[in-house]
């Protein structure tokens, strides 16, 4: 891969649930240190588009390619399937995803949440992936919740462990799918808070996001989904300070309120 392979690049996607298109063909690249934002109304197929990219869901038509290689499949439309499962967990790890409701395992501590994909999966030195998960706990502000349970924790402490979660498997990509809309509003910003950091590293990121002054803050490009096309896309200033489709004006409009 040179610097100008794009570590995510989605072509001609289209995704289907039976009779019903959710992605009707769209493009995405991000370049490695890009932050993509991904905006729109529920139902215009953001959430769907992330899951497509880590092969949570299977996409009926277009590809995704991880650092120019593209996902192999077999069959055709509805019946298409990943070909190689070996390639789809290679990329699953590298992509790691940060999902809205934090999916801690209730059973375990932050610490053993956040250390075990790295064990299980990695085969990663046990007192080694400890180490790098007590360092990610630090990062995201919350080191000193190694031994408690996702339940003792508040809803943005969980989701700060989750992105540590994501962190310690050290991937070439983050996505974050609506990280911050279970949240209260105080709680809400320290969730914020990491994700700038983590932009700010120079992380390469993908988010679905509810919360246009984040998307404006942390993006290097934010993509406005609607109906499961790209209606409008550019860099924060051109979507929100030049927007040019009457459906943008009116979902931000909306947002607004």
């Amino acid at each position: 891969m040179t610097d100008e392979t794009p570590v995510l690049e989605i072509r001609n996607l289209h995704k289907s649930y039976g009779e019903l298109e959710v992605i009707k063909g769209v493009d995405i690249t991000a370049h490695r240190g890009d932050v993509v934002s991904l905006i729109g109304s529920s139902g215009s197929g953001k959430s769907t588009l992330l899951r497509c990219c880590n092969l949570l869901e299977d996409s009926q038509q277009g590809n995704i390619l991880f650092k120019g290689e593209p996902i192999s499949w077999h069959g055709t439309g509805l019946a298409r399937r990943p070909a190689d499962a070996k390639q789809v967990l290679r990329i699953r790890t590298n992509l790691s995803m940060v999902f809205q409701q934090f999916n801690l395992w209730a059973h375990m501590t932050i610490l053993q949440n956040v250390m075990e994909a790295p064990v299980t999966v990695l085969r990663r030195d046990r007192d080694e992936a400890e180490a790098a998960a007590r360092q990610y706990l630090d990062k995201v502000g919350i080191g000193d919740k190694c031994d408690v349970f996702p339940a003792q924790l508040s809803g943005g402490q969980q989701q700060r462990a989750a992105i540590a979660r994501a962190l310690c498997m050290e991937p070439e990509a983050l996505l974050f799918d609506e990280p911050t809309s279970a949240l209260d509003p105080e709680l809400e910003q320290e969730v914020v808070k990491v994700i700038k950091d983590l932009a700010a590293e120079g992380r390469t990121m993908m988010i679905v996001t509810h919360d246009m002054k984040l998307a404006a803050d942390v993006s290097d490009h934010v993509v406005f989904l609607h109906k499961g096309l790209i209606e409008e896309q550019g860099s924060p200033d051109e979507v929100f300070g030049n927007t040019q489709s009457e459906r943008l004006r009116g979902f931000l409009s909306a947002t607004r309120h």
